[in-house]
């Protein structure tokens, strides 16, 4: 049971990162998200659909777990 929470620790500090990073990246100058990304603005709405990199983030993290089960688990 020890590995399940280290797993979930890692998880979890992997997620905040990743709404760390998520909420300040959009405020960093030059900034305009990745392609991919949707953006739907009306008069008085505004929506922000972040596709492009949600599947980059999808990517990285496969990568990092396969990476951490075939060297490290």
């Amino acid at each position: 049971m020890p590995s399940i929470a280290k797993i979930l620790i890692i998880v979890g500090l992997l997620l905040l990162l990743t709404g760390l990073l998520l909420w300040y990246l959009p405020k960093f100058p030059g900034f305009k998200g990745i392609p991919g990304d949707m953006v739907f603005k009306r008069e008085n709405f505004s929506f922000y659909f972040p596709l492009g990199t949600s599947i980059l983030v999808s990517l990285l993290l496969t990568l990092l777990l396969y990476l951490w089960r075939k060297f490290g688990g």
